[in-house]
């Protein structure tokens, strides 16, 4: 009895073994997951979206100082003649309607003056004539007249007001073609080269002065095509400059254009090709900088 008792023993124990193996399965092909490998209560899977919450991957590039569009302009004449004033001088603020240069207009001031000349006389055969209609409109009423002198008069007044007509446009032109030789500041802004010198003669469209609004900089990247996919707008970038004992400054990346474009900027590592095509990323300065327009820089994008 005692031999039976344990060989029942050691039969249980196998069947029960085997009942845990086949729960273990029937869990398996129910697609219950592994406790040892689930993840934990409450997190959530990765999954990036549009820029938001991503960390970019590391990007450097070589890059440059310029302005926001509309912020530097190359201030020209519509009009050839000879510089008698520049009031300006580098690196002087001005402010939108500024004088900035005047052209010679001495002998168009001189027809001016006899166009307004015109005008006043004109104007005193208007009030002439106007009398004389009237006259001759009252004796032609009266039957004491003719016609014929009644429409003379009203011939006479409408040759006054045409006269008065063409000098008033005279005028107006004149005083278009003075204006056109008083060059004005189109924006508020510093002068960052002066190209003439007063007394020189200048041609129709010549620049005359570069104006830019130095309030309103950014870097223009070029990132390699090959990075387009690491690039994510709002991504913190770090700016440098040689001359400046390793200074860091804070950008953002603002604008990330839709087409690549030849470089411009010839690579300061000899190892980097020349002739590779790039993306002109748009960085905002974060923080004020001391570089200069058109300055050489490195920033280094996300990472």
């Amino acid at each position: 009895m005692i031999r039976f008792g344990s060989r029942a023993l050691v039969l249980a124990g196998g069947l029960a073994a085997a009942g845990l193996f086949v729960l273990q399965l029937q869990g398996v092909f129910a697609g219950e997951e592994n406790p040892a490998t689930s993840p934990p209560a409450g997190a959530l899977a990765a999954s990036p979206a549009d820029g938001a919450g991503v960390r970019a991957e590391r990007v450097v590039a070589e890059g440059r100082l310029t302005t926001y569009p509309g912020a530097e302009v190359l201030v020209a004449s519509e009009v050839s003649g000879t510089i008698v004033s520049l009031p300006v001088a580098e690196k002087q603020r001005v402010r939108r309607g500024q004088l900035v240069a005047e052209l010679r207009a001495d002998d168009l001031r001189a027809e001016l003056a006899e166009a307004r000349a015109r005008i006043v006389e004109s104007e005193a055969e208007i009030r002439l004539a106007e009398a004389e209609r009237e006259r001759a409109q009252s004796l032609f009423s009266q039957q004491v007249d003719t016609a014929s002198r009644r429409d003379k008069a009203v011939r006479d007044l409408e040759v006054a007001l045409a006269r008065r007509t063409t000098a008033l446009a005279a005028a107006s032109r004149l005083e278009a073609e003075i204006a056109k030789r008083r060059i004005v500041a189109p924006i508020d802004g510093v002068v960052i080269v002066r190209h003439v010198d007063a007394g020189e003669a200048i041609e129709a469209r010549s620049g005359i002065v570069t104006l830019a609004d130095l309030a309103k900089v950014r870097i223009e990247a070029e990132v390699d095509e090959f990075d387009t996919a690491k690039l994510v707008v709002g991504s913190a970038v770090a700016i440098t400059a040689e001359g400046f004992n390793g200074a860091r400054w804070r950008g953002t990346v603002e604008e990330i254009p839709d087409s690549v474009q030849g470089r411009r900027l010839k690579p300061q590592d000899p190892g980097k090709p020349a002739d590779t095509r790039v993306l002109l990323v748009k960085i905002r300065l974060d923080e004020p900088t001391p570089l200069k327009l058109g300055q050489r820089v490195e920033v280094e994008i996300g990472g």
